[in-house]
This record gives C-alpha cells, sequence and structure tokens, in this order.
C-alpha cells in the first residue's frame, strides 16, 4: 500500500525523533506528506490554586510546545506539511485531523511514558473509529 498522508503522535520528548524518523523512511520513497500531532501539557492539571497565572503559563508551555515541533521537523530532513498541538484526550483529535486532513496512516510510539501510554490507548481508539491505518512503535526506554 502506499500512502499519502502520515500523521505523527509525538510528545516533547527524545523518543519522538524516533517516531519521525519511521515515518520519513515510510514516506520518503513514496513522497507522502507527514503531519505532526501532539498534546500541550495544560498548566491547571499541575495547581488548580493558581488561576491567574494559568494563561501565561498555557502561553509558555504552547510556546515550548512549538518550538519543540519545529526542532524536530528540521531535524527530520524532510518537509513537515503541517503540526497540531492539541489539548485533552489525544484520539478524538487525531480521528479528527485523519478525517479533515485526508490522512492514511497514524504512526504511534509505544512507551512507559504517560504520554506514549495515552498513545498507544489512543491508537485502540483511532483504530476503531478510522480509516486509517495504525502503525505501533516499540520505542528504547531510558
Amino acid at each position: 500500500m502506499s500512502y499519502t498522508h502520515i500523521l505523527v503522535a509525538v510528545a516533547v520528548t527524545p523518543e519522538s525523533h524516533q517516531l519521525l524518523a519511521k515515518a520519513v523512511s515510510i514516506a520518503r520513497p513514496i513522497q507522502a506528506k507527514i503531519s505532526l500531532i501532539t498534546l500541550a501539557s495544560d498548566p491547571e492539571l499541575y495547581n488548580q490554586f493558581a488561576a491567574p497565572m494559568m494563561e501565561d503559563l498555557r502561553a509558555v508551555m504552547h510556546e515550548e510546545t512549538k518550538n519543540f515541533l519545529e526542532m524536530l521537523g528540521k531535524k527530520a530532513d524532510y518537509p513537515i506539511e503541517q503540526t497540531f498541538i492539541t489539548y485533552g484526550e489525544l484520539s478524538p483529535h487525531i480521528i479528527d485531523v485523519c478525517r479533515k486532513h485526508h490522512v492514511d496512516l497514524v504512526i504511534c510510539g509505544n512507551h512507559n511514558h504517560s504520554f506514549f501510554s495515552r498513545a498507544s490507548c489512543s491508537a485502540k481508539s483511532v483504530v476503531s473509529a478510522s480509516q486509517a491505518d495504525v502503525l505501533l512503535v516499540p520505542l528504547a526506554g531510558d
């Protein structure tokens, strides 16, 4: 099967380079598009008592996530079509991006870190609710 648009679920961790490298190895021979999706940390999860500072903290965390995605894309040596930074549950966002942007392969990582645990759980939801194939990549631990 020849894919046209690959969506890679990444986190702000070094393991994301492995996932993107896998996507590039699939995309390059067939000139498929690659997009990235990630969850931004929500500061409200960490401290519900500091409400006045939440918007500033949310903006800083969003900017750090955006910068990481830009750096990840530059190191990939392959064009990144789009990046998506989301909040909340990952699977509904993945399904929505797949539908709206004609994604036919989703790549997720399988790791013990909480994001990747959520991504693998999201993979189950994506498999059942999307027309896209899902590739779950084992990631090396620290």
